[in-house]
Formats: C-alpha cells, structure tokens, sequence
C-alpha cells in the first residue's frame, strides 16, 4: 500500500536482495511507477515495523517467499522528480527457498534469477544507484 505523501516528505523503502546459487531475483516492473524497469521485492517501510520485518512481509506479498538469514546492506537515496518523491531505499540480502510466484500482477510482470554482474536493463532507480555504487552482494561475483 503506498502510503499517503506529503509535498517534501522523504519515503523510506526496503529492497530485498534474495540470492539463491550465486543469483539474485530481480522483478520486471508494472503499473505506474517504474514501469517497464526491473527491480528487486520491496516496498515501504510501515510505521512502527523494523527493516528485517519489512522485507519479511514484502517478500511474502509479492512472491510468496519465506526469508532467512537477513543481513543489513546499503541503502540509496533518489529523487523521482516526475513523481514529486525522495525515496531512501534501505536494502537487506537474504536467502529464501521455494519457486517465486508472481502474486501481484498488477506490480510484477515476472521473476528471473539474474548474476550481479549481468542485470537487465534498465534498472529501477534505487537497485541502479545501489549497482552503480560498487556494491556487490556476498556470494554472486
């Protein structure tokens, strides 16, 4: 659920960086918001929820994924000025076992395991400015 925004606020969102045999899964955007753009499970931050619980229920919402072995990541600060919003996307790896399914078609168009080093394009602004940061997650270069 997007929550309600106010002109100047920052939102706080978590990206999910699922890894499973050197891969990580990455989601092809749809509906408004970075359509067309690939992306990894997240979504908001709710009040009162800690970082690890959000990713817990993110990846439980869209994908059907029960997480293990959260660990904190970096995080990424962008501005999308066509929407009027500053996200600051926290991001945490995680294992998970089972298929991914696509339990929010309206948002997700498909999930494919990708290597690190070889994403698709174009990337989805947050997972792009963590890319570009040097960032690679343990296990998949």
């Amino acid at each position: 659920m997007t929550p309600p925004v106010q002109p100047g606020a920052i939102l706080v969102g978590v990206g999910v960086i699922i890894l499973r045999d050197g891969r990580v899964l990455l989601g092809e955007r749809a509906g408004a918001h970075g359509a067309g753009t690939w992306a990894l499970p997240g979504g908001h931050l709710e009040f009162g929820e800690t970082v690890a619980d959000c990713a817990r229920r993110e990846a439980l919402e869209e994908t059907g994924l029960v997480l293990h072995d959260i660990a904190p990541a970096p995080y990424a600060s962008d501005v999308f000025a066509d929407a009027g919003q500053h996200y600051v996307t926290l991001f945490v790896t995680a294992q998970a076992t089972g298929t991914p399914a696509v339990l929010e078609p309206a948002k997700c168009l498909g999930w494919t395991w990708c290597r690190w080093s070889d994403l698709p394009g174009p990337l989805f602004a947050p997972l792009q400015s963590l890319h570009a940061s040097g960032f690679v997650p343990a296990g998949t270069a």
